[in-house]
């Protein structure tokens, strides 16, 4: 591998004088840690550009005149780069509208500062802090998922966003929310500076079982008074903290894109827990213009449709906002724990023709 930098640098070299726009390099075999060279800030054609198991070039070094000038779309698939080369390579990129992050290494701390963002989407996301700062034109900000961690909440924090339109998947669990300069707790009501009226689509993945993140929801639902597509993921825990049921639901007040927006939810993952169907419950009498409640369970999590239907038995006697609305059930592709995190997913967020990048299909 000694010769190998030497190599890419002599290929970067050539590329550029080929005015290669479309460049995928992927580090196969490792060592992870073979460091790109700064030629790579050499090739002013590029427009997309995907980088895998690399180390990206320190630029700390480099001149103010480095950049990528016409970059439209980059994905970096673990690559270990710091906070500052992260925040230089966005700085630099005046044209990048797509922001593709698989497997953070070294990155603690991703500040989206950019006129040109469009759309934003993690995988896998490791001890990283989201401050959206300026990004006027973002309309996507993506977290596909959240690698198992035991550090403290890491935090998404949410300025000024015109744009934004589709935000998810947001877990209490790993993540506390921030909305200007306010962290969202169970207790905070909706104010001129703590929501976000621009979002339509929303995803929340959420562990039924666990108190704090269930008495969460009514806050973090209030932070978003236009959703009119609602995304939930029910997660299984080990140790579960209780159950709430109905009556908190009934206690927990206004929530104005329940009571005036939402049309669509697709609740993931269902069980049968008593903890989900009182949600359910919930929303089936709370939401006028809900006009299709799609259920999707696990692949396998039930011996045949017969059985899951049963679990739903206690909604069909709920008095519904919405008379119209239709109660529809879906069984998975994949079971419990087994859906796989692949790159597709980028695809899929970044097409803008796709207008729900949540809405993923499923059996009938």
């Amino acid at each position: 591998m000694d010769e190998f930098p030497g190599l890419l640098v002599r290929w970067f070299q050539t590329l550029a004088v080929k005015g290669v726009q479309d460049l995928v390099l992927v580090n196969r075999p490792f060592p992870l840690a073979l460091a790109l060279p700064a030629t790579l800030f050499g090739m002013p054609s590029l427009t997309r550009l995907y980088l895998g198991l690399f180390k990206f070039p320190d630029t700390a070094g480099l001149r103010r005149t480095a950049f990528f000038p016409n970059l439209r779309e980059l994905g970096l698939c673990t690559v270990a780069i710091f906070s500052p080369d992260m925040d230089f390579i966005i700085a630099r990129s005046p044209a990048l509208e797509i922001l593709c992050i698989q497997a953070n290494m070294l990155t603690e701390r991703l500040r989206l500062i950019s006129r040109s963002l469009r759309c934003v989407q993690v995988i896998s996301a490791i001890d990283l802090d989201i401050d959206l700062e300026y990004a006027p034109h973002l309309e996507r900000l993506i977290i596909w998922s959240v690698s198992n961690n035991e550090s403290p909440s890491k935090r998404i924090k949410i300025a000024p966003a015109p744009a934004l339109s589709i935000l998810g998947y947001l877990e209490p669990e790993f993540y506390t929310l921030e909305v200007g300069n306010t962290v969202i707790k169970a207790d905070t009501r909706a104010s001129p500076t703590t929501i976000v009226p621009t979002v339509k689509i929303l995803g929340l993945k959420v562990r039924f079982g666990i108190h704090k993140e269930v008495k969460l929801l009514p806050a973090f639902l209030r932070c978003f008074p236009n959703v009119e597509r609602l995304h939930i993921k029910s997660k299984e825990t080990a140790e579960p903290t209780g159950k709430l049921n109905l009556n908190f639901w009934k206690e927990a007040g206004a929530i104005e894109c329940v009571q005036s927006h939402i049309k669509l939810m697709i609740f993931h993952n269902f069980h049968g827990y008593r903890s989900e169907l009182s949600f359910l419950h919930f929303f089936l009498e709370s939401a006028p213009m809900l006009t299709r409640l799609a259920i999707v369970y696990p692949k396998g999590a039930f011996t045949s449709m017969t059985e899951a239907k049963s679990k739903l038995e206690p909604l069909l006697a709920t008095k519904r906002a919405n008379t119209c609305c239709s109660l529809v059930l879906f069984e998975g592709f994949y079971a419990e724990g087994e859906e796989p995190l692949e790159l597709r997913n980028f695809k899929r967020g970044s097409d803008f023709s796709v207008r729900d990048p949540f809405a993923v299909i499923i059996r009938a």
